[in-house]
């Protein structure tokens, strides 16, 4: 196992190298210059502007440049913000728990959802219940998180006013944020007004972002639920007469659980580009908003130190995906 682990921590390297090449040109070419725009406003001379873009280095050759930027991350350097005027990593490590926080919120709600509506809809294979979860789940597949999102803000945050529709907490609430992770935080200081106003404000974005993926595993869990239901032990545990509960939960439900693991392993990856749209429509200061800024400020290495993140996340959950197999399956052996 610590072989394999090692080898696939070898191969990310290559990987990531390719990531950063790729943003790297690509920033640079997309038009804008962000020292003039930066700039702007300032009354700055030409001259100003010509001498801030060779303090940045930005007059080298991209050669020179890339160089530089790779010999920095080699140190644990990203990088400095034009526009914020800080480390880059500094505004990675601040937004980071906001982005984790949601994730795992958005991840909960898909499971919550998804994996009880995908077991129902088997174990009620052609009845209105199974056509009922079909058809939602159909639909909720092809409707945009940003729509979702927009939706959930117009019933519940405009119209009724539960919820709020921006930010990560009450302003008027002080909380000692030693993690990041406000939920977390609120229970190890036990302020549970700040407990209670960090769950309502995360509430809706983390149903925008969950749902589209609890449809698909809602599907994704009817289909394997119904070909493990078909195998022959499945009969025989029926033929001994234990429960259908017993049947389906602890026979049929465990067994097909591998695939699911396996597609929601890589889905997991594509939260962290809705968490691109659903932190934009919800003003949520996490990872995925401060991308969206930097591409508007034409702030390369700000925009290259978070999608470099994004990949060092992606790349990190298809690996535990790949060890979540062998927990799940005994019979799996990695060499």
């Amino acid at each position: 196992m610590s072989r394999y682990v090692l080898r696939r921590l070898i191969l990310m390297i290559p990987v990531l190298i390719g990531v950063s090449m790729i943003v790297f040109v690509t920033m640079r070419v997309l038009p804008g210059d962000p020292v003039r725009l930066h700039l702007s406003g300032t009354g700055a001379t030409e001259a100003q502007i010509a001498e801030y873009r060779r303090a940045l280095g930005l007059d080298q050759p991209l050669t020179i440049q890339y160089t530089r930027y790779v010999a920095g991350l080699l140190r644990g350097d990203l990088g400095h913000s034009i526009g914020f005027r800080r480390p880059v990593l500094s505004l990675v490590l601040e937004r980071l728990p906001a982005t984790v926080e949601l994730g795992f919120a958005s991840l909960i709600v898909a499971l919550i959802v998804g994996i009880p509506s995908g077991v129902l809809a088997a174990r009620y294979r052609n009845s209105m219940v199974d056509y009922t979860i079909t058809t939602l789940a159909t639909v909720g597949v092809s409707l945009p998180t940003f729509w979702v999102g927009l939706i959930l803000i117009l019933v519940f945050a405009v119209h009724a006013q539960w919820l709020p529709s921006f930010g990560r907490i009450d302003d008027f609430i002080e909380l000692e944020a030693w993690s990041g992770l406000y939920l977390l935080d609120s229970l190890k200081s036990r302020n549970w007004v700040a407990l209670k106003s960090a769950m309502a404000h995360l509430l809706l974005p983390s149903v925008a972002l969950g749902l589209s993926l609890a449809t698909f595993i809602s599907r994704l869990v009817r289909s394997s639920m119904l070909e493990t239901l078909a195998q022959d032990y499945v009969r025989t545990a029926r033929a001994k007469g234990l429960p259908e509960r017993a049947v389906v939960l602890a026979h049929a439900f465990r067994n097909a659980l591998l695939p699911v693991v396996t597609v929601v392993g890589m889905q997991l990856g594509n939260l962290l580009s809705g968490a691109v749209v659903a932190e934009t429509v919800f003003a949520w200061p996490g990872l995925g908003r401060l991308a969206v800024d930097a591409v508007y400020q034409r702030d390369f290495t700000l925009a290259q130190g978070v999608v470099l993140v994004f990949a060092v996340i992606r790349l990190g959950l298809n690996l535990a995906t790949d060890l979540a197999y062998a927990w799940i399956d005994p019979r799996i052996k990695y060499s």
